[in-house]
């Protein structure tokens, strides 16, 4: 078993027997050979092909080929990373250092014969002989590629020596590898820290308690004077190494690579590249490989094509039209952006549902009611926990309360969040710090645009404001497209009762109306500017001027709420009528000045940016340190599902382009 080749022998008795026989084809067996006594033994894993490659290198072949069931070796296991794709040329050296990681398609041993001659290996795909598949040989560095490949192995345990007791004592990493090697174990890694205080290394996991007991027993004095501590193991890990002889030559590799799995959450457990910078290599979580893999794979083979796996909560009205925009714009966003957006999870009150190769939007009404199972906030959350998917980002497109309580479990998962839902970012102030703090944590974009003014970019040009060392000294705003419909709509030919029903039913209002009519949505919009500002505040702080009589604020339902406008319809109409013997127009507005905010029905004359603001159209006026005089003005729809899908659509694309 894996016996070792004498060569010597090998090459004469080959030479003998092709001087005896001249057959034009001669099929010989592989794998099994025999030992000085005759007795049969086997050359191990990938035997076979060592043997060709012996053969080859014996009678100077010009060419070995291998023939397999893949079409050459991959950048990555194609299992694991759809997009791998089959390396046309790559080096000896290459090929060794992605077969020693992991690369099954050829055995570092079978390798070595033919390099010694030079002689190309050339592995084709038996099923699919038309396919060009992978020319191993010398010089193969044609490929504008920095990167050859990347290759893994699993099931791998993390050892480290450690102690005070190390330090300048010569011979120590001789007693430990003497010790391994006595027990012929293969050390996969290792790292070794610059203050000599400890020695990492990698094994398989099987092998554990081998190791452990080998190097405990060789150091068992030390560790007895406590100049050492027992041997530290850590299971369950994974080895990837990125491969590629022209990595030498480029700088930001590495950081390349560690950037690309910390954006993803991805934990680098030790390091190790070697001098030649051929090989850098990371041990990782065993859960993360397929993340990780499809991240790096990605990032160096993609031409920078950027995938997002999409799980969203909420496809009601604005999420059914997210949708439709994510499907129709999908093509778009490839070509030109090099997004790659897919909704893999999604859920409703009822129904949730998730697919790892992305679910198709041309059928997912059908498909969510048909295949989903039954929907749980905490059960889809552990779901997304599960894919562990590069990319991924939670999207929340609903009024729940409790979907908001989700947003710290993701983004410290590394999961950003983009919310439609405006509960979190007016809740207590405490929570709403949290969220940004854990944002910038966990490097998860959290990004909520649409919590004010639907699809105007409101809070993006604050931000940029801010960023820039401006400062806000006011804000004067209509927010709610709901109300401002209604008071454009309410007049002498429609009753208040009609407009807001009216409202309703083309979707400008909440669900509950009272949310929209009782200032509250409109309090937590001018709530979340002024947090964005920089200032503190609570929702308690803003004053809130009601236009509402009594007997509506103390309903307990909605049909409750919409009976009273009808009994106190000659409440509203006095509103009405007196806006008009101003000449003025109503509109509810949100101020912050002087740090202090209100919100109120007020009455707009003519000569104000308010008093022509049509349908349902928002506006934001900023006063700030630059703009003094004449405010920098933001102005356009506010409410309607499909500006608010775009601004959600528009926050996704964002955490793409981060």
């Amino acid at each position: 078993e894996n016996a070792e080749v004498n060569y010597e022998e090998t090459y004469k008795n080959i030479d003998n027997y092709f001087l005896k026989e001249h057959h034009q084809i001669t099929v010989l067996p592989g794998f099994i050979a025999s030992d000085k006594a005759g007795e049969i033994t086997t050359l191990g894993r990938g035997g076979s092909d060592f043997t060709a490659a012996i053969l080859a290198s014996a009678v100077n072949a010009e060419v070995l080929e291998i023939w397999t069931d893949v079409s050459g070796m991959y950048t990555a296991n194609p299992k694991l990373v759809k997009q791998a794709k089959p390396i046309k040329k790559i080096s000896y050296q290459e090929a060794m250092e992605l077969s020693h990681f992991g690369a099954k398609v050829i055995y570092p041993p079978t390798i070595q014969p033919v390099l010694d001659k030079k002689i190309p290996i050339l592995i084709k795909n038996t099923m699919n002989p038309d396919d060009a598949g992978t020319l191993i040989k010398e010089d193969a560095n044609g490929s504008d590629t920095t990167v050859k490949g990347i290759s893994h192995i699993e099931n791998i345990a993390l050892l480290t020596l450690e102690g005070n007791g190390m330090v300048g004592v010569p011979g120590i990493s001789k007693r430990l590898f003497g010790a391994l090697s006595d027990k012929q174990i293969n050390v996969k890694f290792i790292t070794q820290a610059s203050s000599e205080h400890s020695i990492c290394f990698a094994i398989s996991e099987f092998e554990t308690e081998d190791a452990k007991e080998a190097v405990e027993k060789e150091f068992e004095y030390e560790i007895f004077q406590h100049k050492i501590e027992p041997l530290i193991i850590e299971k369950d890990l994974a080895i990837i190494a990125l491969v590629g002889e022209k990595m030498k030559s480029h700088q930001g590799i590495s950081g390349k690579m560690f950037s690309e799995l910390g954006s993803n959450n991805v934990n680098i457990r030790a390091i190790a590249q070697g001098s030649t910078e051929k090989n850098i290599s990371v041990v990782i979580a065993k859960q993360n490989i397929k993340k990780a893999l499809n991240s790096l794979h990605a990032a160096f083979f993609e031409n920078h094509i950027k995938q997002l796996n999409l799980f969203i909560v909420g496809v009601g009205n604005v999420g059914a039209k997210l949708l439709d925009q994510i499907c129709q714009q999908h093509d778009f966003l490839l070509q030109k952006q090099h997004l790659n957006i897919r909704v893999t999870g999604l859920s409703n009150s009822k129904k949730m549902l998730f697919d790892e190769e992305g679910i198709d939007l041309n059928n997912w009404k059908k498909t969510l009611s048909e295949s989903g199972s039954d929907a749980n906030l905490e059960e889809f959350y552990q779901k997304v926990k599960r894919l562990n998917l590069r990319n991924s980002v939670f999207v929340d497109n609903t009024a729940n309360e409790k979907v908001p309580e989700e947003y710290p479990k993701y983004l410290k998962d590394s999961v950003a969040v983009v919310a439609c839902n405006k509960i979190a970012c007016s809740s207590e102030m405490e929570k709403y710090q949290n969220l940004k703090y854990l944002s910038r944590k966990y490097r998860a974009p959290f990004l909520f645009e649409t919590n004010v003014g639907a699809g105007l970019p409101i809070i993006d040009t604050l931000n940029n404001l801010i960023s820039s060392g401006d400062t806000i000294n006011q804000i004067q705003a209509v927010l709610s497209g709901s109300l401002n419909f209604i008071f454009n709509n309410f007049d002498k030919d429609h009753s208040f009762y009609e407009v807001v029903k009216q409202a309703g039913v083309e979707g400008f209002t909440e669900p509950d109306p009272r949310i929209d009519l009782s200032g509250v949505d409109v309090m937590r919009k001018i709530l979340i500017l002024i947090r964005e500002s920089g200032q503190k505040m609570e929702l308690y702080d803003i004053r809130n001027e009601s236009f509402l009589p009594e007997s509506s604020l103390k309903t307990n339902s909605v049909d409750e709420f919409m009976e009273s406008l009808k009994q106190n319809a000659s409440h509203f109409e006095q509103l009405r009528l007196k806006a008009e013997k101003e000449n003025s127009r109503l509109k509810y507005v949100a101020e912050y000045k002087d740090g202090k905010a209100k919100v109120g029905l007020q009455l707009i004359p003519k000569d104000h940016p308010f008093y022509n603001l049509e349908g349902k159209d928002n506006i934001v006026l900023f006063y700030t340190g630059r703009y003094i005089d004449q405010p920098l003005i933001i102005k356009g729809a506010g409410a309607g599902a499909d500006v608010t899908a775009s601004g959600i659509f528009g926050d996704i694309i964002r955490t793409g382009n981060r």
